[in-house]
């Protein structure tokens, strides 16, 4: 029997880098592991039942004899027989952080954020955004101050994320960092102007209630500057009903989802 599990653990290892790469996985020492690998000893019931799991193998199959466990082995897909190899690098994904982030300088700073809200619907949302470069990245956060009644103490969601400035557009993922239950997609396009003043795209995201249909909304956001008074820009963030004077005609304008005649997606407007 011990020949057999020999071999077949050997078999099993030689998917790996190195048996080094195995003893690390399974937090086994090395010694030990080489006394299962030439037959001397059987492992205990427990530790047989650690080989078979970090190998994907049922316990009667490890034992099988070496010739019917090679058929076995060759035959299964490799996903469901083994627990993952160590993730290759990922090369593409430096190289988009490389180019994502050409252009972008003159985007960064303060902004302020208008779509209308997923979780009280009706309503326009403005939210406070900062993007800031840190080292070879684009990073920002989105900070919402929400009070839905007068005499509530508003409580604030802080979203993390990421941007790319690709073909003169910007695009950006967060999450929600306090719970962590949502991501938010955000691709935005400037207007072209030599000064940047507002930047319109759409939003796909999840509301943070009860509802968790997910939801693409038009947004726009204004250009605050480098530099704000942040507690006096978040004293100024909220929940605005749609004909509040606080609000730009041309901020609901923009934010209002609704698709024209004619069109077959929804797209941002300008």
């Amino acid at each position: 029997m011990n020949e057999d599990f020999a071999r077949n653990l050997r078999l099993l290892c030689s998917y790996y880098k190195s048996i080094a790469e195995v003893c690390r996985r399974l937090n086994i020492n090395r010694p030990q592991f080489n006394r299962y690998l030439t037959g001397r000893y059987k492992p205990s019931a427990h530790t047989m039942l650690r080989f078979c799991d970090f190998f994907g193998v049922e316990e009667h199959e490890i034992l099988l004899p070496h010739n019917q466990f090679q058929r076995l082995i060759q035959v299964r897909p490799r996903k469901s027989s083994f627990v993952e190899a160590e993730l290759p690098e990922f090369p593409h994904l430096r190289r988009l952080q490389q180019i994502g982030t050409a252009g972008m300088d003159r985007y960064l700073g303060y902004y302020f954020e208008y779509y209308l809200s997923m979780a009280c619907p009706g309503r326009i949302l403005r939210t406070l955004i900062y993007l800031v470069r840190q080292g070879d990245s684009i990073y920002y956060q989105r900070t919402e101050r929400l009070r839905e009644h007068p005499k509530e103490k508003p409580c604030h969601g802080i979203y993390l994320g990421i941007a790319y400035f690709l073909t003169d557009r910007i695009f950006m993922i967060d999450y929600e960092s306090l719970t962590g239950h949502e991501i938010t997609e955000t691709i935005l396009y400037p207007s072209f102007r030599n000064r940047v003043s507002r930047l319109n795209g759409l939003k796909l995201g999840v509301s943070g209630s009860g509802e968790r249909m997910p939801s693409c909304m038009r947004v726009t956001y204004e250009y605050l500057g480098s530099s704000v008074d942040t507690h006096r820009a978040l004293s100024l963030c909220g929940l605005y009903e749609l004909d509040s004077d606080e609000i730009d005609l041309s901020f609901k304008h923009a934010v209002i989802n609704r698709i024209d005649e004619g069109e077959w997606h929804f797209r941002a407007r300008h």
